[in-house]
């Protein structure tokens, strides 16, 4: 079993779920998710996914080996900023 297949699919299939209806010009490749990061411990596996959409909006998939359960959560991003930390800053305030 691919893990990474099934993430994508439903991802994919949220992606197409939520899709504003007046969107119908969007390209079938801006809607392939593909893979921020992903990491497995034990029988476990998260992801981090996203697609070419200009939506904001990035999925956090975590496969739950003991149950065999898929849990989805989608985010929505607001803003970006780069914070620079000062060459004096205290550690640990």
């Amino acid at each position: 079993m691919n893990m990474d297949i099934i993430a994508k699919r439903i991802v994919k299939e949220y992606v197409e779920e939520h899709l504003d209806k007046s969107d119908k010009d969007i390209k079938e490749s801006d809607k392939q998710p593909y893979i921020v990061w992903k990491c497995k411990t034990l029988q476990n596996w998260k992801y981090l996914m996203s697609t070419d959409l200009h939506d904001g909006m990035y999925y956090e998939l975590t496969y739950n080996g003991d149950k065999k359960e898929w849990y989805l959560d989608a985010y929505k991003k607001f803003e970006n900023r780069c914070i620079t930390m000062p060459e004096n800053d205290e550690v640990g305030l």
